[in-house]
C-alpha cells in the first residue's frame, strides 16, 4: 500500500501541470482523471484522445497503471503524453495510492 500524502506531492509536482482529479474538473493538456479507476483508456467525455489511448483497450487499474506510470510511451506507443514516467517503484506505487482516493 502506498502513502496517500506522498503521492499527493508526486502528483502535485509531476502530474497537475497536465491533469485534474476532482469531479468535474477541467481537462487541462492531459484528460480529468476523476473516475479514472475502472474506466477504459481513452474514455474521459470530452477529451480528444489519440488513436493509440483510444484503441489500447485496457482497464486502469493498480496493475495497469503501475506499468504505465513507469513509461507511458513505452506502454501506449503513439500516446500524447510527454510525461517521462516514475522510474521508483515506490513513487509509482504512492502515487497510484493517492490517485485511488482522490479520483473516487
Amino acid at each position: 500500500m502506498g502513502d496517500i500524502a506522498k503521492g499527493a506531492k508526486l502528483f502535485k509536482q509531476r502530474c497537475s501541470q497536465c491533469h485534474t482529479v476532482e469531479k468535474g474538473g477541467p481537462h487541462k493538456t492531459g484528460p480529468n482523471l476523476h473516475g479514472l479507476m475502472g474506466r477504459k483508456t481513452g474514455q474521459a467525455s470530452g477529451y480528444a484522445y489519440t488513436e493509440a489511448n483510444l484503441n489500447k483497450g485496457i482497464e486502469w487499474n493498480e496493475d495497469t497503471l503501475f506499468e504505465y506510470l513507469e513509461n507511458p510511451k513505452k506502454y501506449i506507443p503513439g500516446t500524447k503524453m510527454v510525461f517521462a514516467g516514475l522510474k521508483k517503484k515506490k513513487d509509482r506505487t504512492n502515487l497510484i495510492a493517492y490517485l485511488k482516493d482522490a479520483t473516487q
